[in-house]
């Protein structure tokens, strides 16, 4: 990645005793940076050259690491990289919507090896476990033997009291109440004999960029994830901070003003639901966002103005976050075709400049780059991270 900064993981320690940190340790480097030869591994990671050549074989014999192409230099013997085997560990990120739902298949580099998706105007814990029930058993058989014994787990990432929405998403209240009081795990764990996790599906997607997409760039961020209802994460120094009630970066309850300038909550302003029920008033079908691919062309004409609209509450909002948090940057995604996502991005960042912004320092506004799939693969990075890498990434330093 020429010219993008990436921040180096910090010291690992050679004590006896504390392997199982040091391999995470070099795992998460790898993760993060790319291949890399033992050497410079014990660079970065203040670990003796022995102790990471003893790890790097252990890990290789694992499967988890695979030799990359010898690099010879002017002097000495080759330098061999050293990288993640992709087919090292495979787990499931559930992506469990409020308007549709998808299972995906993820590898070891985060790449997504098969789905399973099915959209409704609303979730209904039968129909979702029906869904479920039937994808994992797909899923499962398309992989062979050897990769079903290397799944880690699977993570379901989804919005927290789906049952408290039922308004915005035009859903009857007495369906979504059935989600009071229902245990999503333990009905999952009848379904799956892998270890399951729940998380926030905004929380989720803010993982996934951090993990596999422009987190590598930035220190501190907050995250913005523009779904049916707005929603984002936070990033401090370089690790996904999810608060003590794991609910960080939830923007969309912050407070704006409506056009009639009357109290409004930012998720009242600036979610795709408003482009729906505009969709919808206009006598056009508002799946078709979310069913067909040319869905958002035949929308145009009122995907311009919902463009406009939320390019102004996002700008308002950012500075509303980096007025809490000195944030370097806002990074702003959502399950939007990318030329609609780079023509809300330049909208913001229009609009921030426009702002009164004394007395703050005006953060950089840039793309997300996973998409409509931020909160599936976030999800399964879930296992893979309590497994095998450091989910906490403190004390980081900038190298260039």
């Amino acid at each position: 990645m020429d010219g993008v900064k990436v921040r180096q993981l910090g010291a690992g320690v050679n004590q006896k005793g504390v392997r199982d940190f040091n391999e995470r340790l070099i795992l998460s480097v790898l993760q993060r940076n790319g291949p890399m030869p033992g050497i410079d591994i014990a660079r970065r990671t203040n670990l003796s050259s022995q102790t990471v050549s003893v790890i790097l074989r252990k890990l290789e014999g694992d499967g988890l690491l695979e030799r990359g192409t010898p690099e010879r230099g002017k002097v000495g013997k080759p330098s061999v990289p050293m990288a993640l085997n992709s087919k090292g560990v495979f787990s499931f990120g559930l992506k469990l919507g409020r308007r549709n739902i998808k299972l995906v298949l993820v590898d070891f580099a985060g790449q997504i090896m098969a789905s399973c998706e099915e959209t409704y105007d609303y979730p209904i814990p039968d129909q979702v476990l029906n869904f479920v029930a039937r994808a994992y058993t797909d899923l499962r058989r398309s992989m062979r033997p050897e990769e079903r014994a290397r799944l880690c787990g699977l993570s379901v990432a989804m919005p927290y009291e789906l049952w408290n929405w039922h308004d915005l998403a035009d859903a009857p209240q007495a369906l979504l109440d059935q989600w009071r009081g229902f245990d999503v795990q333990s009905e999952l764990s009848q379904i799956c004999d892998l270890p399951i996790s729940i998380m926030n599906d905004a929380t989720a997607a803010c993982r996934a960029e951090h993990i596999f997409g422009r987190g590598k760039e930035f220190r501190d961020y907050a995250y913005i994830y523009i779904a049916t209802f707005i929603g984002g994460g936070v990033v401090l120094n370089n690790s996904v901070f999810e608060g003590s009630q794991r609910n960080s970066g939830a923007f969309g309850p912050m407070r704006s003003v409506n056009s009639d300038g009357g109290e409004a909550k930012l998720m009242d302003l600036a979610s795709i639901h408003v482009l729906e029920k505009r969709l919808r008033k206009a006598g056009f079908n508002p799946r078709d966002l979310w069913d067909k691919s040319d869905g958002w062309v035949r929308a145009a004409e009122f995907v311009a103005p919902w463009i406009e609209d939320t390019a102004l509450e996002v700008a308002k909002a950012s500075l509303m976050a980096c007025s809490v948090i000195d944030f370097e940057a806002v990074v702003i995604d959502g399950p939007f075709p990318s030329d609609v996502r780079a023509q809300l991005i330049e909208k913001v960042r229009e609009n921030l400049h426009q702002q009164d912004i004394r007395g703050l320092i005006a953060p950089m506004i840039e793309e997300g780059s996973i998409g409509p799939d931020a909160r599936e693969i976030g999800a399964a990075c879930g296992p893979m991270f309590s497994q095998y890498f450091l989910d906490t990434l403190g004390g980081l330093a900038e190298i260039h």
